[in-house]
């Protein structure tokens, strides 16, 4: 048996369609898309509209991440609309507004799958952990801290959220953090998933599959979509973080957040303050002139 199983798209539609081609050359049994096909990047409907094509049309599997709950947020009418509460999730609108009727089906996906192979282990799927879709396992996860968050008894967990792929075996189990299809957060720019087979002779094997792209169409998509102009000061945040391949906006959150929402700075301020760091600048000119420093696939 094959598997493949993608996830963190994000609204990159080269990635995800070089991705896809990957996997069909591989010719695997099933297709799980592990969550985030939308959000934080230009081309949603596109990245959506394939993955929703392609399970009605080749049975692939598609469960919830939690950016999918954030779109799914903005049905309800209690959402903020206005102020540092709105500002910080802005960006989701953006991204539900270019979604328009397909939000129900986000809501209504599933947040786990399990599979039983032909010798009775069991593999899980989760697009996080057992304490949340926000809660993920990175390499340097403590095992102490990874038991928590697996599901017991499994012979494979697998995870992504973190856009950092990562194999690791636990008391046995192989635990499978796939990466990332748009934003890979290792700082290698190639889309990145997960191959995993089984045989009745080795059981259970995984390795993670990078696939070069075009970055460079893939990076122009960010200013002809109107993301740039359209989804507020994160986007620039976005934008940085695709061209490093690597954490720009947790990191930037777990400093401003909670000091945008009590008013010491706008959120524009706190994205202006935060891409001045000396790692962020070379990077960050591009963005402000619209230029890009993606040459080629890779």
């Amino acid at each position: 048996m094959k598997l493949a199983v993608l996830s963190d798209i994000h609204g990159n539609w080269p990635a995800l369609a070089a991705t896809a081609a990957d996997i069909d050359a591989w010719r695997p049994d099933v297709v799980l898309v592990n969550g985030d096909v939308v959000n934080d990047g230009p081309r949603n409907p596109a990245c959506w509209d394939y993955v929703a094509q392609r399970r009605q049309r080749d049975g692939w599997l598609i469960l919830r991440g939690n950016h999918e709950e954030y779109v799914a947020e903005w049905r309800d009418p209690a959402m903020p609309r206005q102020g540092p509460a709105y500002d910080l999730i802005r960006l989701s609108r953006w991204t539900y507004e270019q979604l328009g009727g397909r939000v129900d089906e986000l809501g209504a996906l599933p947040d786990r799958w399990d599979f039983v192979a032909p010798d009775g282990s069991r593999l899980a799927a989760m697009h996080g952990t057992l304490l949340g879709n926000r809660a993920g396992i990175y390499p340097f996860t403590s095992d102490e801290e990874a038991r928590r968050r697996v599901v017991g008894g499994a012979a494979v967990f697998l995870t992504a959220h973190t856009h950092v792929p990562h194999l690791r075996t636990l008391d046995g189990a192989l635990i499978v953090n796939t990466g990332s299809v748009g934003i890979p957060g290792d700082g290698d720019g190639r889309a990145a998933y997960g191959r995993l087979t089984w045989t009745r002779a080795g059981g259970w094997q995984a390795a993670i599959e990078r696939v070069a792209y075009d970055r460079a169409a893939a990076e122009r998509d960010y200013f002809t979509s109107g993301f740039m102009d359209e989804a507020g000061p994160e986007a620039e945040l976005s934008l940085v973080q695709f061209r490093l391949a690597r954490d720009v906006r947790t990191r930037w959150a777990a400093v401003y957040r909670e000091r945008i929402l009590k008013g010491e700075l706008t959120l524009a301020q706190a994205v202006d303050e935060w891409l001045d760091r000396e790692e962020f600048r070379p990077s960050r000119r591009a963005a402000a002139a619209g230029l890009s420093p993606v040459k080629r696939a890779y």
